[in-house]
């Protein structure tokens, strides 16, 4: 299964959360599935430390990333012409473009974001709520 990480799985994920499912953390941590990590994700993270909405370390995300062995995925003109078609049912642009990213991939969105479950993309619940 290849499984795209929303921004707040992401971080669940590096942190230990434990509104991270069992489930989900099973998928994360089984090497028969790829986990994609988004420079939009790392994008999003960036930008809420420096508005002061998230308390995070970007370069311990950053090496984690690669510790747990997750792929990163760059923005490509495929995934920026699929987000031109999405239609728009929320203004979350970070959420708009991993849709997009997901559905370009055929990738799962792991993700507890209701807004994105509303969208006719793969998505995995991350949470057990």
């Amino acid at each position: 299964m290849k499984l795209l990480l929303d921004t707040h799985s992401l971080l669940w994920t590096m942190t230990d959360d434990p509104r991270l499912s069992p489930p989900a953390r099973a998928l994360v941590a089984d090497p028969a599935n790829d986990v994609l990590v988004s420079a939009a994700s790392l994008w999003e993270i960036v930008i809420k430390v420096r508005i002061g909405k998230l308390e995070a370390d970007f370069d311990e995300i950053d090496r984690a990333i690669d510790a747990q062995g997750f792929a990163r995925l760059g923005i490509e003109p495929s995934h920026l012409a699929a987000l031109q078609r999405l239609e728009t049912l929320h203004r979350d642009p970070f959420d708009h473009l991993l849709i997009a990213q997901a559905e370009v991939e055929e990738a799962s969105l792991l993700t507890d974001d209701r807004e994105i479950l509303r969208y006719p993309v793969a998505t995995v619940r991350c949470s057990a709520d």
